[in-house]
């Protein structure tokens, strides 16, 4: 059981790796790169970035979803219900990950794209990139909280009705603000302090400010499980917010 659980570990390991290494081959959009020279709007330059964005969105999430349909139900088990990764593995069967699947594919390809298309329509607004990314996420988040938590809840094998797709808003919504503030601002930091010229250098800074916008924003992911917690099974506050609990989810 030992050797099991070990092997499985492994695995988690290395898809997540995996999936931070195929991530890193999407480049950022610079907003400068959405106005053309002397600052004026091309219209016809704002819907090629626009469908763009949509395409690169729509090939992250196909390659996300395979690894999300692996690495997803575990860590939402230890993000609410605050399982050990041994107790977590007990509960995945290749009959659940497959199944995820089904779910992870279809929901990717309306998320990722949402969020670039956003992302990309606002960079041709006069917003500072940390404003713009207070707005991104609080458009993506109050469109996309009915698929967020439909597909949570279909990770955790949870009843889904219509009355709990909009459950944790307001801890999701911060969190997301948090987020595109922190991708705004960290892009900004990131791509002054190294210059990227090469698609490689571009890729690797992209990923660095996916990571750390995570980090930034992952206390709001806490506050988000302690609310998705079910009432009969709710952990105390001082019990769930631990910080061996934080860094393992």
């Amino acid at each position: 059981m030992v050797h099991r659980a070990g092997s499985k570990t492994n695995s988690l390991v290395l898809l997540i790796v995996g999936l931070i290494c195929v991530m890193q081959m999407f480049p950022s959009f610079s907003p400068g790169e959405a106005m053309v020279k002397g600052g004026k709007e091309d219209p016809s330059s704002f819907m090629t970035k626009v469908g763009g964005a949509a395409i690169q969105g729509a090939t992250a999430a196909t390659v996300a979803a395979i690894l999300s349909a692996v690495t997803e139900p575990v860590v939402n088990r230890l993000l609410v219900k605050r399982m050990t990764f041994s107790q977590a593995f007990t509960e995945i069967t290749f009959s659940l990950v497959a199944n995820f699947f089904l779910t992870t594919f279809p929901t990717n390809m309306l998320k990722f794209p949402v969020f670039e298309v956003i992302n990309m329509a606002l960079s041709f607004t006069s917003l500072s990139g940390s404003m713009r990314g207070i707005v991104n996420g609080w458009l993506f988040c109050t469109i996309m909280l009915p698929v967020t938590n439909y597909r949570f809840r279909k990770s955790m094998g949870w009843e889904i009705s219509a009355a709990l797709l909009y459950q944790a808003y307001i801890p999701t919504v911060a969190r997301d603000i948090i987020y595109g503030w922190g991708r705004g601002i960290m892009s900004g930091v990131l791509n002054s302090a190294f210059a990227p010229e090469t698609f490689v250098q571009k890729s690797c800074v992209f990923g660095l400010t996916i990571f750390a916008a995570c980090i930034i924003s992952s206390p709001g992911n806490e506050w988000r499980g302690y609310t998705l917690q079910p009432p009969d099974r709710k952990l105390p506050f001082f019990e769930y917010f631990k910080p061996v609990n934080y860094m393992r989810s």
